[in-house]
């Protein structure tokens, strides 16, 4: 049974940072391609980072230089370092693999 297992988020102010972690279990992260999403209330569901098997990375311009992405494949976790969060990060953030999802983590940045 695949699972995968989101964790880290919390309720920040603007301008801190987070680390958010994603487990699989049941599942080899180390031949995929992976990527972290964010569903922000009101606003369609965006790739927020991607990271592939040999760890390029890309991200879109609303995150670049603030959030990076990585992998540790011999633990079977990506993870996603986000500094200087903005209101607008405000989602619940996944890291899907194909067609499993996971609950995903809250992460709130408010004043």
């Amino acid at each position: 049974q695949v699972q995968l297992v989101e964790s880290g988020g919390d309720s920040v102010q603007p301008g801190d940072s987070l680390r958010l972690s994603c487990e699989g279990f049941g599942i080899k992260f180390r031949t995929y391609g992976m990527g972290w999403y964010r569903q922000s209330p009101g606003r369609e569901r965006e790739l927020v980072a991607g990271i592939s098997p040999t760890g390029f990375t890309n991200y879109p311009d609303s995150v670049q230089g603030r959030f990076v992405a990585s992998r540790d494949d011999a633990e079977n976790k990506i993870h996603l370092q986000m500094n200087t969060l903005k209101p607008n990060d405000t989602g619940i953030y996944y890291c899907p693999l194909g067609k499993y999802w996971g609950q995903g983590t809250q992460v709130t940045v408010s004043s």
